[in-house]
């Protein structure tokens, strides 16, 4: 760990036999391809609502502002709450269906539940691809938010319980990686959509392909071991745990993954039980990592990424052909982020993510304020001073994608014990969709009313998560995902949590693993 911590195993001194086959690795990039309709949709909204087309036929109003050359606030020129409502839509209805996942990735599997989703986001962008009015397309975006909520509850978890230990974070973060290939491939397919006069219904309606990919794909997958134990078919379950580990040695860990589970299934209640004294680290980091990761303000790049262009002075093409070099630095940065995540751990991409992005969201507000000021008055950005913008721009998104945005999605859903891993996990995305419909829906107003300031306000926000990384969040990388409590009983803060009727051997210093000395180093441990 960080700071002195644990070394290559488990922090108990158990280290499961196991390789990384080609059998999980082919599992689990087909399973991470469930990323791909969450990107898709996130990259094919700003693109479609800043196409004249789109804007004339759905939202006259706006269409008007965007063409006013000298009469309109340049902040101001999207801000529409039935525009935003469009976008974020999708992001209530996600939370709404991650409830509903919890208990089917619970009792019915994680593969059903990816099934659902698919099945849902075709249907959603069937409707939005032929969508003849704005109901039509706030149904659609309904459903598709409706099979996200599936995907995202029950894509991470199948990820973290297939992966070896070693290499979980890699293989999990493959989920974050397609969501930054479909951010990509929505972005160019807008740039060259755009060209055609009905190209939106193409860009809405080509949601249909990542939908099959996720639908297909999950009924070729495997169910996972843990799902399996969990449901009593313990038999096939060690046998599928000898195929994806590869070797016949793996009592240890089945031992472990039953004794999990049996320890879960005493648990009647576990929404109830999340509120345990004994799950509270669970239960604060279920809530934190997604709240701050929407308000990094990533989504507002991400989401907008052509609308921010154009109201900072870009052409049309060249606000689209932005948001595609973005989404391509995205895509490379999540590279950089498998290949280390397991390597320098969690803790150093999540403090120096956040370094980077603060750097740059002070840069872009003041880029932009010399440029409009408070009035926002229009004019033709300098080729430098556009290309000054992408570069910080560009920046604070590889930041994000090498720190929170993958690892905001892993940390969580590797932390949770199996007995509440369902309904944390339901936590999780439920925060995650609420905060991500919050900004959605209020950007745009709030671009108008803050102007540049809106990049100090998520600035602020970067600095406070950094801070709670920091003091608050133990070092994960490569602890078994059973063996997870460890990092609890020994940090400075959560340990306190763990008691000796609730975790035999908790308390206590020198207890566990050669005891540990509170508010010692960034993190909290001190070997002693």
């Amino acid at each position: 760990m960080a700071g002195g911590g644990i070394g290559p195993g488990p922090g108990n001194g158990k280290e499961y036999p196991g390789n990384l086959t080609l059998y999980v690795t082919v599992t689990c990039i087909v399973a991470a391809m469930g990323g791909l309709i969450f990107g898709y949709d996130i990259g094919i909204s700003g693109g479609v609502t800043s196409m004249d087309t789109f804007l004339e036929r759905f939202f006259p109003k706006v269409y008007r502002k965007k063409n006013a050359d000298k009469d309109v606030n340049q902040y101001c020129k999207f801000d529409s709450q039935t525009l935003t409502m469009f976008t974020s839509s999708l992001y209530l209805a996600a939370l709404v269906s991650s409830l509903v996942a919890s208990w089917v990735t619970r009792k019915l599997g994680r593969r059903l539940s990816m099934l659902f989703g698919g099945v849902l986001f075709c249907a959603g962008a069937l409707i939005n691809g032929f969508a003849q009015n704005v109901g039509m397309l706030i149904i659609g975006r309904i459903l598709l938010g409706l099979g996200i909520g599936f995907a995202n509850q029950s894509v991470p978890l199948y990820l973290s319980e297939m992966a070896p230990y070693k290499y979980r974070g890699a293989l999990n973060i493959g989920f974050q990686l397609s969501i930054t290939i479909g951010i990509l491939v929505a972005n160019v397919l807008n740039y060259f959509f755009s060209k055609i006069h009905w190209g939106w219904r193409l860009s809405l309606g080509g949601a249909m392909v990542p939908a099959l990919i996720i639908t297909v794909g999950s009924l070729l997958l495997p169910e996972t071991p843990n799902s399996m134990i969990e449901r009593g078919n313990h038999d096939e379950a060690k046998a599928r745990l000898m195929r994806i580990r590869g070797i016949d040695n793996v009592d240890e860990e089945f031992n472990d993954l039953v004794a999990a589970s049996e320890a879960s299934k005493k648990v009647e209640h576990p929404w109830a039980n999340l509120l345990q004294r004994k799950y509270r680290p669970h239960l604060t980091m279920a809530v934190m990592i997604p709240f701050f990761q929407q308000l990094t303000g990533i989504n507002v790049i991400m989401f907008y990424a052509p609308v921010l262009f154009t109201t900072i002075g870009f052409k049309d093409d060249a606000a689209l052909m932005s948001a595609v070099i973005t989404g391509g630095v995205n895509v490379l940065a999540t590279l950089v982020s498998i290949y280390y995540v397991d390597k320098l751990g969690r803790r150093f991409l999540f403090l120096e993510g956040g370094t980077q992005m603060l750097i740059c969201q002070i840069a872009v507000a003041i880029c932009i304020a010399l440029k409009f000021g408070i009035n926002g008055t229009p004019g033709d950005l300098p080729k430098w001073y556009a290309v000054v913008v992408v570069i910080f721009i560009c920046t604070y998104v590889a930041g994000f994608a090498w720190s929170w945005g993958p690892l905001g999605w892993l940390v969580p859903s590797e932390i949770f014990p199996l007995e509440i891993r369902s309904a944390a996990q339901s936590i999780n995305v439920s925060v995650n969709m609420i905060f991500t419909f919050v900004v959605a829906q209020v950007f745009l107003t709030m671009l108008c009313h803050l102007k540049f300031g809106l990049f100090i306000f998520f600035a602020f926000f970067v600095v406070l998560m950094t801070i709670f990384v920091y003091f608050f969040l133990p070092e994960t990388k490569n602890i078994p995902i059973e063996e997870m409590v460890i990092v609890w009983k020994e940090h400075w803060f959560w340990s306190r949590f763990m008691t000796e009727v609730d975790y035999p051997g908790a308390a206590g210093k020198g207890s566990f693993n050669g005891g540990v000395e509170m508010g010692k180093g960034g993190d909290g441990y001190k070997r002693v």
